[in-house]
């Protein structure tokens, strides 16, 4: 096949929101504060404290790794461990960035549907008090999940009440909010401030933005730290209206649920296309924007000649297929036929 391959692999892959172009245009107009002490940064960073309601106080930033790890080296100290799935981005896909820049140690729990339970935290909370051991300190949680998997408001407050009883925090590793959200049908505080989340990364960048996102405390008095550690940690930007103007695009008129729904809704529509042939089992349930199926290796290799998507697990022949904000119905009925000829 000549050309690029339609793609299914990432919704990082998928182009920027023309909203989004349109509002970095209009904020490239005169000069203004650099460094966030402009008024449209300002204005966003309100928005997202609205968003998320309560003591909830916003700060911007462009990269998604930088987001989580700049957020948990606010809260944390070199001897102290964020407990998270075995599967949870920040120990499997940031290149040990948490453990290199927070300089603290991973503590995980498997989970083969990417969801901890109160009962895995449990589990990893020991050696408290005890010099010879990395203390715990926060909980993470990845909503939606590595695998598209979402938590519920009572899943993440029965952790939550887990983590504060022994004096832990809370993070959430919101890259993909927007989707849960979307899919539980709830304003983003339901999952987040209102279940016991201390704070958040919330990510733009998979939903139309270019490099937008918001590290997000919810509890008063956590956050006196983070304007220099974000200042080390290389993510002060310099012209910040940039970053701000992306969310007040996707804020406005909550084109981020709209993108977020639309996702989700295409992810089960091939779900449901593909679901009975013989040679897809689905594994996890479909409630995000994402599609995992076991195949046989030599569909997955022929496929994959004309269509890009990971292998997800290569001893199990697992395959991800994502869907993002600009994925078309058609683009899903012509992959679906596709797998149909190649599977069925």
């Amino acid at each position: 096949m000549s050309g690029p391959r339609p793609g299914f692999a990432s919704d990082n892959n998928a182009p920027a929101d023309p909203a989004v172009l349109a509002a970095l245009a209009d904020a490239n107009r005169g000069h203004v504060p650099a460094y966030g002490d402009d008024p449209l940064t300002e204005r966003v960073r309100a928005r997202l404290a609205a968003l998320f309601g309560g003591e909830a106080e916003a700060h911007l930033v462009w990269g998604g790794t930088a987001a989580n790890v700049l957020g948990l080296a606010t809260v944390m100290r070199p001897h102290e461990a964020v407990l998270c799935s075995d599967v949870a981005h920040i120990n499997v896909d940031e290149c040990g960035a948490p453990e290199r820049f927070l300089g603290a140690k991973l503590l995980t729990a498997r989970a083969p549907d990417g969801k901890l339970t109160p009962g895995a935290v449990e589990g990893l909370i020991r050696g408290v008090g005890v010099p010879h051991h990395v203390q715990p300190r926060v909980v993470s949680l990845t909503q939606s999940t590595e695998y598209g998997t979402v938590y519920r408001p009572e899943e993440i407050r029965a952790i939550a009440e887990v983590a504060h009883a022994h004096g832990l925090l809370v993070h959430m590793d919101g890259a993909r909010l927007a989707n849960a959200a979307a899919f539980l049908d709830c304003a983003p505080r339901v999952i987040t401030a209102d279940a016991g989340v201390d704070l958040l990364s919330f990510g733009a960048t998979k939903n139309g933005a270019i490099a937008a996102e918001a590290v997000v405390f919810l509890r008063e008095g956590l956050s006196a730290a983070f304007p220099f550690v974000r200042k080390q940690g290389m993510q002060l930007a310099s012209k910040m209206r940039f970053v701000a103007a992306q969310f007040e695009a996707l804020l406005e008129g909550d084109r981020w649920r709209a993108h977020a729904m639309h996702a989700n809704r295409l992810a089960r529509r091939l779900a449901l296309l593909v679901r009975d042939l013989p040679g897809v089992r689905l594994t996890q349930p479909v409630e995000a924007n994402a599609v995992f199926a076991i195949l046989d290796p030599a569909a997955i290799a022929t496929l994959q000649r004309e269509f890009r998507f990971y292998t997800w697990d290569e001893r199990t022949h697992e395959v991800r297929w994502m869907t993002s904000f600009a994925t078309t119905e058609e683009e899903v009925d012509r992959f679906a036929a596709r797998i149909r000829e190649v599977c069925g």
